[in-house]
């Protein structure tokens, strides 16, 4: 039976709210437009510290530019609770050692996955860490991830590093369709692919193949 995510965080919700608990989480995020509207789904309920972490931007420009802007949203957002920002450690050979071997395969794959891993790994140690209830990630938020690959990843690290989960779907209820209209509304750079050299090449081949065809 396939999961429903975005209920399982419902229910996480709910009881939160019905113990009267505002659990603090750690919540890695890629970049502003898909924090914004994950942000207002859950900032409510969660005193909430973003991890910047994203070792697979190898190009230090878009990495600050992106750091930059999720800075910037969280100062301009109201939210019932503070959120704060935090960069990770930032070194793009961790990436391209995870996914070496797995270079040529499409985005959706496992080097995607083990990108997944990458990132939602770090946030469970720092997360274990630092004593936060849960950790996370917005990454569900883009029709580009595998929102059951994510959360199975999250339940696993949960019992290695025996911190909650923030199981989650962000992408439902119209989440990315919201993210769109947020980053109009705060002017937020939005990049048209997900952070690593191999996405963008491909989205470059996708844009150069369609002016070709038209």
């Amino acid at each position: 039976m396939k999961e429903n995510y975005q209920k399982k965080m419902e229910e996480i919700i709910a009881k939160n709210v019905e113990e009267k608990k505002t659990p603090t989480l750690l919540l890695q995020a890629c970049c502003a437009p898909c924090s914004s509207a994950v942000l207002e789904r859950i900032s409510e309920f969660f005193e909430i510290t973003i991890l910047y972490y994203n070792p697979n931007i190898s190009d230090k420009e878009e990495y600050q530019k992106r750091l930059t802007e999720i800075k910037k949203f969280v100062k301009k957002v109201n939210t019932k609770h503070k959120i704060s920002v935090r960069e990770g450690y930032y070194n793009p050979t961790d990436f391209f050692d995870i996914v070496r071997g797995y270079e040529h395969l499409k985005e959706g794959s496992e080097r995607c996955f083990r990108c997944y891993r990458l990132r939602l790994e770090e946030t469970a140690k720092m997360a274990s860490k630092e004593s936060f209830d849960y950790f996370g990630t917005t990454l569900s938020i883009s029709p580009h991830k595998n929102s059951r690959v994510l959360n199975e990843i999250g339940e696993e690290l949960e019992e290695k590093y025996n911190v909650s989960y923030l199981f989650a779907d962000f992408k439902k209820k119209n989440g990315y369709k919201r993210s769109i209209e947020l980053s109009k509304e705060y002017g937020l750079y939005r990049q048209d692919y997900c952070g690593c050299v191999y996405s963008k090449l491909e989205r470059e081949q996708e844009k150069k193949d369609k002016k070709q065809s038209s």
